[in-house]
């Protein structure tokens, strides 16, 4: 198989390909800037908000199967036309496409969402997320849309990196903001998995414990050995931020579909 992945570069895109490539697939990757640093991917450079480069791409690397992970928090011509370029490139050169969105697309509630929710965005990132999905859908019905949550990894992984600089009073963590965090090996594989699925439409694929970032926080603090008491949080109310607050996914659907288990951030950071 040959597997494109848009955004290799990033976290979660490079584990894809290092997986990928693990398992024997021809792996082509695409980054903005600084490479893509997984030995065995072929790397292109790649704009995705230029329609006619990623076609020239899809068309040239022939893909069987494309994930799309590329995004920028504050720029909607990525986060959203990108996604829109890559699907529609994907459905002409008929290939399956993985495309990744985020929990940020809903508007926040303590009762859990089901896959199926349709987005209520109430913030900038949020909707050009929501958007994404809308093209997504629209230009290629048969593709998944892999709604997550936070993705963590070791300590270069930028949550983890964020609790770290909480713990050492250089930042702060939300007492008030709630997430299903996810190992990114965990979701990298899932991603895989639904590669060679015929699964169609949105699925949560989180972690099962919901948290807040400042409880993460101390779970990273003991899983690394450092003094929870030095831990700086704050509420996102008391900030002025306008971005949901408890965002729990229900992974039920994933958890029985996907060979691949999903665990939960108190395993993953157990001492």
């Amino acid at each position: 198989m040959t597997l494109l992945v848009v955004g290799a570069s990033g976290h979660l895109g490079g584990e894809v390909c290092r997986q990928a490539v693990a398992a024997g697939e021809r792996v082509v990757g695409t980054y903005h800037s600084g490479g893509v640093d997984v030995p065995g991917v072929e790397a292109h450079r790649l704009d995705v908000t230029d329609r006619a480069a990623v076609r020239d791409l899809v068309a040239r690397v022939r893909p069987d199967a494309v994930v799309s992970t590329p995004y920028r928090y504050a720029e909607w011509t990525v986060t959203a036309d990108g996604a829109a370029h890559v699907a529609y490139a994907t459905a002409e050169a008929g290939s399956r496409l993985v495309h990744l969105s985020s929990d940020a697309l809903h508007a926040g509630r303590p009762e859990p969402y089901a896959d199926d929710e349709p987005p209520s965005p109430i913030f900038p990132y949020g909707a050009a997320k929501a958007a994404a999905e809308t093209a997504v859908r629209a230009i290629d019905p048969g593709a998944v849309l892999v709604r997550t949550s936070l993705i963590v990894g070791d300590e270069r992984s930028k949550q983890i990196r964020l609790c770290l600089d909480a713990l050492g009073g250089r930042a702060a963590l939300f007492t008030d903001e709630i997430r299903c965090p996810v190992d990114v090996t965990d979701l990298a594989a899932a991603v895989l998995d639904l590669v060679d699925s015929r699964y169609a439409g949105p699925l949560n694929v989180a972690g099962p414990d919901p948290v807040s970032r400042a409880e993460m926080g101390r779970l990273v603090a003991a899983r690394f050995g450092l003094d929870p008491g030095g831990l700086k949080t704050t509420t996102s109310a008391s900030t002025g931020l306008v971005r949901p607050t408890e965002v729990r996914l229900d992974s039920s659907r994933a958890a029985a579909l996907l060979p691949t288990r999903l665990r939960g951030i108190r395993e993953l950071l157990a001492p």
